[in-house]
């Protein structure tokens, strides 16, 4: 039985400890919060309740793997999770509005042809079909494996195939997404659709590989789901699973290095001075975060080292809490696209990065009795892509608000009270600089977006969560804690999940 220090509650972080804790090792979580969960926080007040940070789950399947793996009790007996269906309503700078079924192709194709015109269907199905491809190619060295030790290979082969083009008699292979929207979507409301994807994740379409085209892909194939009562609750469950694992975790407790002795990580030192022993460390914490703990051993990468990313984009997030119900058939999720393109990218990805004047809003309205005081209100939440470090002003809340009234008629007379969460709240959950917020692993575009190793140069440290291998996002935090715990479990020779 090996002694692990964990450093943060992250979910990530406790998917691992719990994996491990199975396997028969004392963890130890040190968490400088006085709760778990990292980004993933609850906002409560007059009796509305709201998530923090992320607020739909997709690919459910790896936590009701997590779940099967550490005790009797599957998932679904610890949280309800709830297909959302539709899975988006999406209203277009036109004015023109679709909504998508959950897990329907036969079903989006419908929609977006009555909505969108003859041949819209047909070719985001046609769209769908190479994604699959993508998602058949990268699936396991992207989510399900260690990161390979040549990972030079995924960083240089695009995985997205090419198209024929039948005036050119050739084909042609889309490098970014953008160019995927303009050559084979052809409607820039489909390629609306498929960009916001990438923007919900902080990426660029212009600079986004093709291979992003998995992220719309696993939204279609796996399904869009909530969990009742919030995504908080699945936090809960986690941790109350590494609880009854036997997990211990000490909150308030800030970790200020990670001890090295004869070569390797031999265990934590807190803030107050003191050194808790292990014999193995994951730390669940940003590159700069890691490189403060032990200096050298996330900055400058060594030869076949991943770098560690740097100045991703954050979230802003104004939760509304509305006087009047939440009114029968309402869309979960809307998505209100930019009426300008070119300048919410030129804003979010441009020097200076700034909020944009028109920038895509995605609205939450979950239909859950648990998150309101009673059927007379409706708690609400707004969010936006927004450059890391964004200082806020009043104004900022008041422009995205106002983007979200064609989502919700009439929204600015019924607010309550609203609450604005910025970038530094993020960084303050999480210890992110800037409140940055990790996209997932993807292939190609030279390694831009490949995350480093959940192993390190120093023997006996690993990594976990959204900043190392797979990624950013609920899904690719929890294999990253099953990537993690084969680490050490079975060694380096692990190979990832049959």
């Amino acid at each position: 039985m090996a002694r692990i220090a964990v450093i943060g509650a992250g979910t990530g972080a406790m998917a691992a400890a719990a994996r491990l804790a199975v396997a028969g090792h004392r963890v130890v979580v040190y968490e400088r919060s006085q709760t778990y969960g990292g980004a993933v926080r609850r906002f409560t007040r007059d009796g509305f309740r709201f998530d923090t940070g992320p607020g739909l789950l997709p690919l459910p399947a790896v936590y009701r793997d997590l779940f099967v793996k550490t005790g009797k009790e599957p998932l679904e007996a610890c949280a309800e999770l709830v297909q959302v269906d539709p899975s988006a309503r999406h209203i277009f700078a036109d004015g023109t509005e679709v909504s998508l079924p959950n897990a329907s192709r036969a079903g989006t194709v419908s929609a977006l042809t009555t909505a969108l015109g003859a041949g819209a269907g047909d070719r985001w199905s046609d769209f769908l079909v190479r994604a699959r491809e993508v998602w058949d190619r990268t699936r396991r060295p992207l989510l399900e494996e260690p990161l390979w030790p040549d990972w030079q290979v995924l960083a240089e082969r695009e995985p997205y195939p090419a198209v024929p083009h039948k005036r050119l008699l050739r084909t042609r292979r889309a490098s970014t997404l953008a160019e995927i929207g303009a050559w084979e979507l052809r409607d820039p409301r489909l390629a609306a659709l498929l960009e916001s994807h990438a923007l919900a994740y902080g990426l660029d379409p212009r600079t986004a590989p093709a291979s992003a085209a998995v992220l719309p892909y696993m939204e279609h194939a796996f399904g869009t789901w909530y969990v009742r009562g919030g995504l908080r609750e699945l936090a809960r469950a986690v941790y109350e699973r590494c609880v009854a694992r036997k997990v211990e975790f000490v909150f308030g407790a800030e970790v200020a290095g990670i001890v090295e002795k004869d070569g390797r990580a031999a265990g934590v030192r807190l803030g107050d001075g003191s050194v808790a022993e292990a014999d193995r460390v994951v730390a669940g914490v940003a590159p700069a975060v890691l490189d403060r703990l032990l200096p050298g051993t996330a900055g400058g990468p060594g030869p076949g080292e991943v770098p560690a990313q740097h100045g991703m984009p954050s979230r802003l997030t104004v939760l509304l809490a509305l006087l009047g119900g939440r009114p029968e058939g309402t869309a979960h999720r809307t998505v209100v696209h930019t009426p300008d393109r070119e300048g919410e990218l030129g804003s979010l990805f441009g020097e200076p990065a700034e909020l944009p004047s028109a920038p895509t809003v995605t609205v939450l309205r979950p239909d859950d009795p648990a998150l309101v005081p009673d059927a007379e209100h409706e708690a609400v939440t707004l969010t936006v892509t927004v450059p890391s470090g964004l200082t806020v002003s009043p104004s900022d809340a008041d422009r995205i608000v106002g983007a979200a009234e064609r989502a919700i008629p009439g929204l600015g007379d019924r607010v309550l009270w609203h609450e604005v969460r910025t970038p530094a709240d993020i960084a303050e959950d999480t210890g992110a600089p800037g409140g940055a917020v990790p996209a997932p692993a993807l292939a190609a575009a030279a390694g831009a977006l490949l995350h480093p190793s959940n192993s390190t140069r120093v023997p006996g440290l690993f990594t976990v969560g959204g900043w190392s291998h797979p990624g950013g996002g609920l899904p690719h935090a929890g294999m990253s804690g099953a990537l993690v715990a084969g680490l050490i479990v079975e060694g380096p020779g692990f190979r990832g999940s049959q």
